[in-house]
Parts: structure tokens; C-alpha cells; sequence
């Protein structure tokens, strides 16, 4: 009984993990025209490029939001996760919305 218990607590655990590191989006997702191309990658790693310009970045997701943080003159944006998985910047700026490509 003890042991079965153990097995289920475990098997709870991995798949909590499992599940925690396909949170989030990851892929390249770029804008209709493709002047605007971010490409997310495991571990939190990212390149933003813009007409041609690429930055170095990293990037974390909570909820609904997800954070791309760059050492270039994009700096820090917060983008907002829609239910169809685009991403789209803060209202007002520069930055279109972004669809995954396949």
C-alpha cells in the first residue's frame, strides 16, 4: 500500500515537470510582412530581429504574458499570449501582432 502510494506521488511529480517545460510558446513567430521575426527556444533563450537587425534575448511566461528581455535597444517589452497562441506588444507600440509559422 505504502509503495503504490510512493508510485502515484511520483508519477504526479514527473508529470508536473513534464508538463511545466511545454508551458509557454516556443518556435519563430513573425508579423504578415516578415520584417518582424522572434524566435523562442527552450531554456528561455530568444532572437528578436527586426528589418534584418537581430538582438539576443531571453524570455520567461507567466500566465497569459510573456516577457522578452534584450540587450540591445529593444530593451525589455511585455507581449500578452492570446488563446489562438499570437502574440501581440503593449498597446500603443510599435510592434505588430505576431503569429506562429509553421
Amino acid at each position: 500500500m505504502f509503495l503504490r502510494r510512493i508510485k502515484a506521488v511520483m508519477a504526479g511529480v514527473l508529470i508536473s515537470v513534464f508538463a511545466g517545460c511545454n508551458s509557454g510558446p516556443r518556435g519563430v513567430y513573425s508579423d504578415a510582412m516578415g520584417s518582424v521575426i522572434l524566435e523562442l527556444r527552450s531554456g528561455g533563450n530568444a532572437n528578436f530581429t527586426w528589418m534584418g537587425d537581430v538582438e539576443d534575448c531571453s524570455y520567461d511566461t507567466a500566465e497569459k504574458q510573456m516577457t522578452l528581455k534584450c540587450k540591445g535597444n529593444l530593451g525589455t517589452v511585455a507581449f500578452a499570449i492570446h488563446d489562438d497562441g499570437s502574440l501581440t506588444g503593449p498597446p500603443g507600440s510599435f510592434m505588430p501582432p505576431l503569429r506562429k509559422q509553421k
